[in-house]
């Protein structure tokens, strides 16, 4: 029966025009809803979910969630926000190039990965296409080098870094979700080096 109602709320969101990203029901009877605009490779610029947009599916679902007979004591629809989860193939495709937090079902150890530590499950870096179908990599992102006053700020620069590639496929990840990358000097677009005017 759950399994239905969630599909008529899918179904609603996807009518008005969103796609539903995620739902999440709490034992004390809230219903949290996250809705984004379906992703359009065509579409230059992406589009940004509203507190407009988010009131209009409320309405909407509040009254789709009586008709249902769904129990729930108060209702919540918002915008993925800057850490937004990745869960189908189509995510994937649209966040290619961006960076990712991804969490894997089992432990990955450094034999023959030629990666740091071992039995290790999450790792952060820049979403790329596999060569296989169904494929995925990540390039992983070395560890933040200290900033200025902290211990190690002074030591002699790295040698010439190698990319370390995790190959993996969506069968394999326990939980992804975009990392977010905060930078307070302004809004940059993707793959630009200065910010917008």
């Amino acid at each position: 029966m759950a399994n239905q109602w969630q599909q008529t709320v899918a179904q609603t969101v996807a009518g008005m025009g969103y796609e539903l990203v995620d739902v999440e029901r709490s034992a004390g009877g809230m219903l949290r809803l996250t809705i984004d605009w379906p992703w359009d490779p065509d579409q230059p610029q992406p589009r940004f979910i509203t507190v407009d947009d988010c009131e209009r599916v409320t309405r909407q679902l509040q009254y789709v969630l009586e008709v249902e007979g769904v129990d729930y004591r108060r209702l919540e629809v918002g915008s993925p926000g800057i850490d937004r989860p990745l869960r189908t193939p189509r995510d994937y495709e649209r966040f290619v190039g961006e960076v990712v937090e991804l969490t894997l079902r089992a432990p990955i150890g450094s034999a023959g990965a030629g990666l740091a530590a071992p039995a290790r499950r999450k790792f952060r870096g820049v979403l790329q296409r596999g060569q296989a179908p169904g494929a995925w990599q990540l390039e992983l992102l070395p560890p933040e080098s200290p900033r200025p006053g902290k211990v190690g700020a002074r030591k002699a620069p790295p040698a010439a870094e190698t990319v370390q590639v995790l190959g993996f496929t969506l069968d394999e990840v326990r939980e992804a979700r975009l990392a977010p990358v905060v930078d307070f000097s302004g809004r940059r677009t993707r793959g630009s080096a200065q910010p917008q005017q």
